[in-house]
């Protein structure tokens, strides 16, 4: 197993998104052919000098459904000093698997040469790209005992696979919003007790979505780890009064002893699904423009306690997606290495686990990526080498 804690060295794991093949429920949902790469394509600067579309360098438009393309990415990464991959897991009602063909076919050969692991991107698939209910494609259901169990042996493949990420022995498995698993709480346990059956040790749950940790529901159970997941986790993070938010929480963890978790969860939930709706009338038709050097620095001098695994980013754009989206501006790769040296330090003078979750390897439609594309070329992935490198010759 690809074991991170085999040593002391930094493991940087990209988040990886399998969306660049065609399957049939996005080409009835958005048209025959439909990729990751038409919403890329179609990008539309929005003022002078805002670099759109997003260009891969050569054209390189690949096609995920050739597993020769995920050998020379797994080869690239490596050369660069990425340790793994985090590919995006979709599961659905009734064990109905969405974009499963790279994961699937990368695990029949050892020619796509790095370690991996997955998270479960567990929304509904809608024509809405924040998972909810509007137009709904394929439907998210969490089942029970029955459809755990037949999701768990589906995922026992990949995490006996010898190249599958573990932390002390144990397979890491992220899932992207906890908070929206009804029985999230038991899940995991039935999990846990389904491991040696399974022949493994145990599982290494981690939470991936920055919601959970603002909520007053946030109590780890059942989770070993919460990644801060940029830019998300910063620019809430920047809006919070966390000391309330510490008092938030406390005050449910009373009201939980006293067994009262399901009225105050459904509660809250009501109010912010009321207070999310706003928001999004609200800025449906504005577009944020944040700056790159104010996001990274929020996320560095956020706090850092024991079971928070620190997260970073590349970029920020999905004016692709929206065009009344999130951009950030004054990124490049000069700045992106200096903040990668600054969060490095910063779990060094923690003594944090020496993992940093990257946002992302391919989300082109998100402007964030470290492929190399025509702009910056492989400035990124140079950037983030000479880093690790620094960090290795070091220890």
């Amino acid at each position: 197993m690809a074991e991170l804690k085999a040593d002391n060295k930094i493991k940087v794991i990209a988040y990886y998104l399998p969306q660049y093949h065609s399957i049939p429920e996005n080409d009835a949902a958005w048209g025959k052919g439909f990729t990751e790469w038409v919403n890329t394509k179609k990008a539309k600067p929005q003022f002078e000098g805002h670099y759109q579309p997003k260009t891969p360098l050569n054209d390189n438009y690949y096609d995920l459904s050739d597993v020769n393309v995920m050998v020379k990415q797994a080869a690239m990464a490596k050369k660069y000093g990425i340790y793994g991959f985090c590919y995006y897991h979709y599961w659905f009602k009734n064990g109905k698997k969405l974009l499963e063909k790279p994961v699937e076919q990368m695990l029949k050969t050892s020619k796509v040469d790095i370690p991996f692991c997955m998270s479960w991107a567990n929304e509904n698939w809608s024509k809405r790209w924040d998972g909810g209910k509007e137009e709904l494609i394929v439907e998210q259901d969490y089942g029970d005992e029955e459809d755990w169990r037949k999701h768990l042996e589906y995922l026992s493949a990949f995490f006996r696979d010898p190249r599958y990420i573990t932390l002390d022995g144990k397979p890491v498995f992220l899932i992207y919003k906890p908070a929206i698993i009804p029985k999230i709480d038991k899940m995991l346990k039935y999990w846990q007790s389904l491991a040696k059956e399974l022949g493994f040790k145990g599982f290494c749950f981690m939470i991936q979505s920055s919601d959970y940790y603002f909520s007053p529901f946030y109590d780890m159970e059942g989770f070993d780890y919460q990644i801060k997941f940029p830019p998300f986790f910063a620019t809430v993070y920047a809006e919070k009064n966390m000391d309330f938010l510490w008092k938030e929480q406390s005050l449910f963890k009373i009201l939980k002893n006293l067994h009262l978790k399901k009225a105050a969860m459904w509660i809250y939930k009501r109010l912010k699904d009321i207070r999310d709706k706003k928001k999004r009338e609200q800025k449906r038709n504005i577009q944020t423009r944040l700056q790159y050097d104010q996001t990274w620095q929020t996320l560095i001098e956020s706090d850092s306690r024991k079971f928070m695994i620190e997260g970073a980013f590349v970029d920020w754009d999905n004016t692709a997606r929206k065009v009344n989206g999130h951009m950030h501006l004054g990124a490049c790769p000069e700045k992106f290495e200096k903040y990668m040296r600054l969060v490095i330090r910063k779990i060094r003078n923690n003594s944090q686990e020496n993992i940093i979750f990257i946002n992302a390897w391919n989300e082109w439609a998100e402007g964030a990526y470290l492929e190399p594309d025509t702009l910056h070329g492989y400035g990124y992935l140079e950037a983030l080498s000479r880093v690790i490198q620094e960090n290795d010759n070091v220890l």
